[in-house]
């Protein structure tokens, strides 16, 4: 086992396209990282280049004591899991599982050793003798996973190795693979685009967004402490709800936007350091569909918001009630690549319901509420997220510095 360390990490290709712009961090040794962004934001580059398959522009890329730089891929000992499987299919599962090590001039009994060993624990014996076409999607990942873990190598480098799965197996597949850190301790970093995969994985999860890193912390941290919108619109499922909205002074700090007024706790002022220098200003205001509740079913001491519903999902353990507020979509480029990772399909959205703002909120199963009726939602406003709506940034979060800007418009 080793930590991995990347300092300032670039990879220019061909014409100055920058896939990775000067990424630095440290994972630690045993850790489970998690890289994840939207496609094309550099992630399975960086892993890439960690794996010694990516040549990088300039850095330097540490895996134990050693600089790795110049080290072939081979050398770097490191094991990869790939999204496509990558399975010889002549071969039989013990074959394929024995292969590498075979290469490596490994003694037999050693190599009968760790192939019995990772086929118990994936739960493999009993497929040792069949080839990758009679297998499963499911048992031919683990088969891709036990390959890897037959090398004993310092860390697992896996690169969407759950994408090709349906969803009730990703799920499964989740839970062995949390199950096999534990018992292996093995440090591992893990490119994914889902953000609940990478929620639900992740000892720290780092964001990525056109090469750069956005934010690194724990799945907790980042669904409640965001640096940036983009990190905010990015984690969480159903995402942010966003809008410009106004602080201002009544009887105590409110904020003010669609003709609704909510009062912002003194603690929350008292925590985010710099807000209370906002008053009068425009700023960008962050609610999770998390934080709304049927008022009915809600605490009382929470604000409250009449709205009309639009459509209901309901999830049998929650509904989404969607609804539109009396305000524009907030125009910000984090928003925007968070969104839809810049793939622009927003836009029909917008225009479906006539330049207003589409929300989300999650409300208790027991709620009665109905499709095109009226219902008065609670919001928990001890949870409300405050952004500069020029740089994007956090307002009163520690690590948000001009560094980590982002463009005010699409």
């Amino acid at each position: 086992m080793a930590q991995i360390v990347l300092d300032h990490i670039d990879k220019i290709y061909a014409g100055g396209v920058k896939a990775v712009d000067g990424l630095s961090l440290e994972v630690k040794d045993g850790e489970f990282m998690v890289l994840v962004g939207p496609s094309g934001c550099g992630k399975s580059t960086a892993l890439r280049a960690i794996a010694g398959l990516e040549e990088i522009s300039s850095g330097t890329i540490t895996i134990g004591d050693r600089v790795v730089n110049d080290l072939p891929p081979k050398d770097r000992d490191i094991a990869m899991v790939f999204q496509n499987y990558a399975l010889y299919p002549h071969m039989t599962v013990e074959q394929n599982l024995a292969f590498g090590l075979q290469l490596r001039k490994t003694p037999k009994d050693e190599i009968k050793r760790r192939v019995t060993d990772a086929a118990k624990m994936l739960g493999l014996d009993q497929y040792l003798k069949r080839k990758p076409a009679a297998l499963s999607g499911g048992q031919r990942q683990r088969v891709a996973m036990g390959r890897a873990i037959v090398r004993e190598p310092q860390a697992f480098l896996m690169d969407e190795p759950l994408s090709n799965l349906d969803a009730k197996l990703r799920v499964s597949m989740r839970a062995s693979l949390n199950q096999l850190h534990e018992r292996l301790g093995v440090t591992t970093i893990y490119v994914t685009h889902d953000q609940v995969e990478a929620m639900t994985l992740g000892h720290r999860v780092c964001v990525m967004r056109d090469g750069r890193l956005q934010q690194v912390d724990t799945p907790q941290r980042l669904f409640e402490s965001p640096v940036n919108l983009f990190v905010a619109g990015f984690i969480g499922s159903p995402a942010m709800n966003f809008v410009t909205a106004e602080l201002t002074r009544d009887d105590g700090p409110v904020v003010t936007f669609a003709g609704y007024k909510l009062p912002v706790p003194a603690a929350v002022m008292e925590a985010k350091k710099g807000l209370d220098s906002y008053v009068g200003r425009k700023i960008i205001l962050g609610i999770r569909p998390s934080d709304f509740e049927d008022a009915t079913l809600a605490d009382a001491g929470w604000a409250r918001i009449p709205v009309q519903a639009g459509v209901t999902e309901e999830l049998g353990s929650e509904i989404h009630v969607i609804f539109t507020i009396d305000a524009p979509p907030v125009e910000h480029a984090s928003i925007t690549d968070a969104a839809t990772g810049d793939s622009g399909e927003d836009e029909s959205v917008a225009a479906l319901v006539g330049g207003k703002s589409l929300w989300t909120a999650r409300v208790s199963a027991r709620s009665k509420v109905r499709p095109n009726q009226p219902i008065e939602l609670a919001i928990d406003t001890a949870n409300l997220q405050f952004f500069d709506a020029d740089s994007g940034l956090s307002i009163g979060h520690p690590e948000a510095h001009p560094a980590a800007a982002e463009p005010a418009t699409v």
